[in-house]
């Protein structure tokens, strides 16, 4: 479904990401692990083209996203939930989820698409039921679940998570896991995720990438991910 070959990418002259090969079959989670500021986050930048790239491609469901703009992307099958949540806190529940029915209307123009999915709310519940409250009077972990709600409405084929586990209680953890598990297995999505937790990584994804200094240096099953490479590579 996502294929990344050759990329490279720069902030001014200071050189970020090095000839990245990557690969995220349909069907597939995916992990993209490494340490602090190895460039797991500046590569969903560039995927998502919020990032300029300086050479390579990015190809998604056979098509070449390389010089299309970050507002094309998303109405392409693309959901993105970024570091941080970045919900509207002045906006209620469903006025952040109603966000992602224009880029959905683009993707079926023939379908209606006046209200917020029910698959939404039925995976998130608690989004229902506060659904006239502002997304900045919700908890953290309350507004990890709005954000990836929101990213849902568009139905996307690919969803992209950054560091969903970030700063949220154990229990929300959990039901952030078997949400895109459910995704995986009911709606056959495709789930690329950046996370640091490996308990959390080794129960919900099936294929790991790991990067280190820009670079890719071990991809595979997940079975494949040895203490070797956790010892070298994500051991602080």
């Amino acid at each position: 479904m996502l294929t990344v070959t050759g990329l490279n990418q720069s902030y001014g002259q200071s050189h970020t990401l090095w000839d990245i090969e990557l690969e995220v079959p349909r069907g597939a989670v995916m992990s993209l692990i490494g340490r602090n500021g190895v460039g797991k986050t500046t590569l969903l930048g560039c995927l998502m083209g919020l990032l300029k790239t300086d050479s390579g491609s990015i190809n998604f469901d056979g098509r070449e996203l390389a010089g299309t703009r970050a507002e094309q992307r998303a109405p392409l099958g693309i959901g993105f939930v970024p570091q941080g949540r970045m919900i509207f806190p002045l906006l209620t529940v469903e006025e952040n989820l109603r966000i992602g029915l224009p880029a959905r209307a683009k993707r079926a123009p023939t379908e209606t698409h006046a209200a917020v999915p029910d698959l939404v709310y039925e995976l998130f519940p608690v989004l229902k039921s506060m659904r006239r409250r502002r997304g900045g009077d919700l908890s953290g972990g309350q507004q990890q679940q709005l954000a990836i709600g929101r990213a849902l409405v568009l139905n996307p084929s690919l969803l992209i998570l950054d560091e969903p586990t970030e700063g949220i209680q154990p229990s929300i953890v959990k039901e952030i896991g078997d949400v895109i598990q459910r995704l995986k297995h009911e709606l056959a999505m495709t789930v690329l995720v950046v996370e640091q937790k490996l308990p959390f990584v080794r129960r919900v994804c099936d294929r790991f990438c790991i990067m280190d200094k820009g670079r890719v240096v071990g991809t595979g099953a997940m079975p494949e991910l040895t203490d070797d490479l956790v010892r070298n590579f994500l051991s602080v």
